[in-house]
């Protein structure tokens, strides 16, 4: 049989087993091929690629052997650069010409939890899961770069954009690459964490260790929100000997920051030069070419189909960070699921009028502390309980809801928002990314931020009165 008949019998029998909008969202993408080895299946990316095998490839395994009339094998392989590639497990496979439409697929963004240090692969910050445009494409390719070793120049790399545009990702993708291709010793850290590890060793009297891991065994360097050294003098001068005895030695160093460095104030004039003597890379706000992208992506990550007359209504009226997407893609899958009603254009200009431009735009911001006490009250726990070290479960999701819902509804930076439930930066920014996949996936945690939403809602809409 050839590979339309039996690929068109594989999608007709499955569209009676699992429902339409994750046959839309996870196999329809797929191109397949019979070739002497089997069904040889690509997919968009290695996201994509994992959540086929663990959800999809029993039932696809099962309706190939039912179409072919016999055991057929089926190998999962990732779209890239123009060629069929074997990845992590799979059998050898000979290198051959891509489909067109396959070579062109958009690389897609998904969120996943992911540790500050990745010691294994993170499916969701890595460079095929980072849509690239315009806005961005400097950044990816300078990142890119860096993880491979290549053109040097561009280190010490800084990525700089506002909150929520993709440094974080990118950070990560470069030390998840740069592991994977045998760089073992990598040093990944926030400017804060560097800076409370720096002063603990002096009061403990142990700077012989913090200098041996952050210049000894270090052979790629990545340091998150740069911004946050503002007039730590002390640290600053650390931080500046610690770079240029690594830049000397030839290790790769990545920096984030919110803002250029001659934009962030209290700032030594030499670490200021040392930040902009290799390359720096902005990232702008994503263009609607690339809001379509991570739109469809995000929903797909969730095994949710956007009709396109609203994902072209979601594109015109979203226009802000990758976070504020997310957002409106939340509100909107969360009202369909709740209110048990397919995704429709009047769902989606509901959702839109209550968070684009931003989930702040009819209510007063609140602060930190204040969205802690109202998580606590909800799960009928306390706000030092949330703060406190225990990782028992029944604080640990609140506390990261918490998190979540802190950084929509304040203006606080992350380790102001981490201060608040004694947490760091990288806990935040891991909340944040494990609840907006968890979001997408598990309808009573939608309930929960719906029911939270509202009462931070109400209260910042009292604030806005009272201010007025």
């Amino acid at each position: 049989m050839t590979t339309p008949q039996i690929w068109d019998g594989v999608l007709r029998r499955l569209g009676a087993e699992i429902p339409s909008f994750a046959l839309e969202a996870w196999v329809r993408p797929i191109v397949a091929r019979v070739d002497e080895h089997g069904l040889q299946l690509v997919c968009p990316s290695a996201f994509h690629r994992e959540r086929l095998r663990e959800r999809f490839l029993k039932p696809i395994l099962a309706c190939a052997h039912a179409e072919a009339g016999s055991a057929i094998d089926v190998h999962l392989r990732i779209a890239e650069e123009g060629c069929w590639i074997a990845r992590e497990g799979d059998e050898a496979a000979r290198c051959a010409p891509l489909p067109a439409r396959v070579a062109d697929v958009d690389r897609s963004v998904a969120a996943a939890p992911c540790a500050p240090v990745p010691a294994q692969r993170s499916l969701s910050h890595t460079f095929e899961t980072f849509v690239v445009g315009s806005c961005n494409a400097l950044a990816r390719e300078a990142a890119l770069a860096l993880a491979h070793g290549r053109q040097l120049g561009v280190s010490p790399l800084l990525l700089c954009s506002e909150s929520g545009l993709g440094k974080t990702h990118l950070a990560r993708a470069v030390a998840t690459e740069a592991r994977r291709g045998g760089t073992e010793r990598v040093v990944y850290a926030s400017s804060e964490s560097f800076t409370s590890d720096f002063l603990s060793s002096i009061r403990t009297q142990r700077m012989a260790g913090f200098k041996r891991r952050f210049r000894q065994e270090c052979d790629l360097l990545v340091i998150e929100d740069v911004q946050f050294l503002s007039g730590k003098k002390t640290t600053q001068l650390e931080f500046f000997h610690t770079v240029d005895h690594l830049l000397s030695a030839g290790v790769r160093i990545l920096l984030t920051a919110d803002r250029l460095p001659r934009d962030i104030g209290e700032l030594d004039g030499r670490l200021r030069s040392q930040m902009t003597g290799g390359l720096v890379a902005e990232i702008e706000a994503p263009d609607a070419q690339v809001r379509r992208q991570i739109l469809r992506a995000k929903a797909a990550a969730g095994g949710v189909h956007i009709p396109e007359p609203c994902l072209d209504r979601l594109v015109e009226r979203a226009r802000g960070s990758v976070r504020d997407l997310e957002g409106v893609l939340i509100q909107l899958v969360a009202s369909a699921a709740l209110l048990k009603r397919p995704i429709d254009l009047e769902l989606t200009e509901a959702a839109l009028r209550k968070l684009a431009p931003s989930a702040l735009a009819h209510g007063r911001p609140l602060e930190p502390g204040v969205v802690v006490q109202v998580v606590a009250s909800y799960f009928k726990t306390t706000a030092q309980a949330l703060a406190s070290r225990s990782r028992r479960r029944d604080l640990v999701a609140p506390r990261q809801l918490a998190m979540y819902l802190a950084r929509r509804y304040t203006t606080a930076p992350l380790h102001e928002i981490g201060a608040a439930l004694g947490r760091d930066h990288p806990a935040v920014s891991h909340a944040l990314t494990t609840i907006g996949r968890q979001i997408l996936e598990r309808a009573p945690l939608r309930y929960q931020v719906e029911a939270l939403s509202a009462r931070l809602d109400a209260l910042g809409a009292r604030g806005a009165a009272t201010a007025g």
